[in-house]
């Protein structure tokens, strides 16, 4: 059984008196908070920009974009990259038959995006005018990234390796690049997802105690609310404490795992409050999930086909981009449903 702690719950802690949740800062909010109001994503409509190639793994990543269609109003473009495997002088040396094939190239991705946009249940009033882009060069993240800044994508939808287990995202190469380094919030798409026909049903945050991590969990928050779904905000306990060092067994005392659980309930119910002060309008509840490793953690806890589970990455420097860190790729591996990857300079 997990622990839980739900909306409803009793137990209302005030936030602690040095001003933090968990190990993040209130203070870095700025003047955020304050102002009670932020921007969400960049447009309205929200620009999706789905990276998918027909000839490589399934669909996910389409079914994600038709399944976010559902809830929020989308405008969809598709990006396929075919990485040269020669320098750019040397497609002089091909003349005019590498544009021809480019060319028929274009033409085809834009069918198979046309076809796969539909069959997904993608309405034709959400796709962008420029519905599919075939690009070429030596790196298919690079490519990427820059299709999402010309296309002012608010989030870029990534698909697994076709290698996963069904129900779970397995990053690939460009997948893992984009998760390091994307100044685009990433949506991770599981490979053969069970998903609700309503759509994101609830916007779940994990709690990791990250740097800039309230930011995030604001912004989650205003998700919810705007789509009009529930937030669940959750801890993750793999057996409670991390593998010892030298021993083979790590045998604690009953207190300090009491305390353990003392403190995370504590950050949860600190974590809310930081939500009810900016949404007071925002449905909340506070989870734990306990078990042994990280899968055992995330099964304790009860999923649907429309959750959406969100994760603050950590910045690098000033800049506002998606990198994540050894317990949050550790996790990502196991999460059942589609994954949403803030950059932890939301602001």
């Amino acid at each position: 059984m997990p622990d839980v702690m739900d909306s409803g719950s009793q137990r209302h802690l005030q936030p602690g008196v040095d001003g933090s949740v968990g190990d993040v800062d209130v203070a870095a909010l700025g003047g955020v908070k304050a102002a009670g109001s932020f921007s969400v994503f960049s447009h309205d409509p929200i620009r999706v920009l789905v990276a998918w190639s027909p000839q490589q793994g399934g669909d996910e990543a389409l079914a994600v974009a038709a399944w976010l269609s559902r809830v929020a109003d989308v405008r969809v473009r598709c990006a396929c990259a075919f990485v040269r495997p020669w320098t750019a002088p040397g497609v002089a040396k091909s003349g005019g038959k590498y544009v021809k094939w480019f060319a028929k190239e274009q033409k085809r991705y834009r069918e198979a995006v046309v076809s796969g946009l539909s069959d997904c249940g993608v309405a034709e009033a959400m796709w962008d005018g420029d519905v599919a882009v075939f690009l070429d060069g030596n790196s298919e993240s690079v490519l990427l990234t820059q299709a999402a800044q010309d296309f002012g994508a608010d989030v870029v939808v990534l698909g697994s390796q076709a290698t996963a287990p069904k129900g779970r995202f397995l990053p690939g190469t460009t997948a893992d690049a984009m998760l390091h380094s994307s100044p685009v919030p990433l949506v991770l798409a599981p490979r053969a997802p069970k998903l609700s026909k309503r759509g994101v049903t609830r916007v779940n945050f994990v709690l990791m105690g990250e740097e800039q991590e309230l930011s995030a969990l604001l912004r989650a928050a205003q998700i919810a609310c705007e789509w009009g779904v529930p937030l669940r905000i959750v801890a993750l306990s793999p057996g409670g404490f991390g593998p010892p060092p030298v021993s083979d067994a790590l045998d604690l005392p009953a207190d300090v795992r009491h305390e353990w659980r003392e403190n995370t309930l504590a950050a949860l119910d600190r974590a809310r409050d930081e939500v009810y002060g900016v949404f007071g309008e925002c449905t909340v509840g506070c989870e734990i999930g306990s078990g042994s490793g990280w899968s055992a953690a995330l099964d304790a806890l009860k999923w649907k086909k429309g959750d959406l589970l969100c994760f603050a990455s950590s910045p690098l420097g000033p800049l506002a981009r998606v990198f994540i860190g050894s317990q949050t790729s550790s996790i990502l591996r196991h999460a059942r449903v589609p994954v949403l990857m803030i950059p932890g300079h939301s602001f």
